[in-house]
């Protein structure tokens, strides 16, 4: 795993990919932490960290449509998934390298909370859960942009697709809400709440803003943490196939 780890990191520095995303993400949020904190005094950063979601929803498949799509663009995933190195080791590597760019690009937030402290007195145990949770939500999606990536050797198909995936996963409860009430009379109308229901819970946007609402909730963490591996599992279980094929 160290040596795909390695081999990652170096690789999005030797190409435009890993400075586009940390340039990008630090003028978002540069912007935002103007508008939203240093123009109108506000020493908390919930509604920064709020509008955070959107940006990595654009840019996480930028960072991850490269991860297996141009293994298989220019044959090499045959070199790497015949290496005595484990599947598993393979998805590993490339996902934390990922993560540490994101985890980068993040930490510009730790550096915005100290300029607030300047100004007041901050909320540092909100501002830490945050920051957590924009770590976890990061790495949920980026599992999510790497099984993309593994299914095509097109890395614009795969970031399309990560894009609609990361949409979708981060607004079930929108997706929830436009099912239509039924008379509860209905004999189906429970299956339409318990619909509802589910879509609200396996939201990543709703799970995530509760963070951003000063609640932490330990089971949030474990349902990112959860998902993480879940992915992961099935970017291994596709690679697998391949090698079999």
């Amino acid at each position: 795993m160290g040596a795909v780890f390695r081999r990652e990191v170096r690789s999005y520095f030797t190409s435009p990919i890993g400075y586009i995303f940390i340039a990008a993400f630090f003028a978002y949020s540069g912007i935002m932490f103007s508008v939203d904190s240093l123009n109108s005094g506000y020493t908390r950063l919930d509604t920064l960290f709020y509008s955070l979601l959107t940006i990595i929803i654009v840019l996480i498949p930028v960072l991850t449509m490269r991860t297996i799509a141009e293994e298989k663009r220019t044959r090499t995933d045959q070199c790497l998934l015949t290496a005595p190195v484990s599947l598993g080791g393979i998805v590993a590597g490339k996902f934390f390298a990922a993560f540490l760019i994101y985890a980068i690009a993040v930490s510009i937030t730790a550096v915005m909370a100290v300029v607030v402290s300047a100004y007041g007195q901050p909320d540092w145990n909100v501002i830490v859960a945050n920051i957590l949770a924009l770590l976890l939500v990061g790495g949920a999606f980026i599992s999510i942009g790497i099984l993309c990536s593994s299914f095509t050797e097109n890395q614009v198909v795969a970031a399309v697709a990560s894009f609609i995936a990361l949409i979708a996963v981060s607004f079930m409860s929108i997706i929830g809400s436009l099912i239509p009430a039924v008379d509860e009379e209905k004999w189906y109308s429970g299956i339409f709440s318990g619909l509802r229901t589910v879509l609200e819970k396996l939201s990543f946007g709703e799970r995530y803003y509760s963070f951003t609402y000063g609640v932490f909730d330990f089971s949030n963490v474990v349902f990112f943490i959860s998902a993480i591996a879940a992915f992961l599992f099935l970017t291994v279980r596709v690679l697998e196939k391949r090698r079999w094929s």
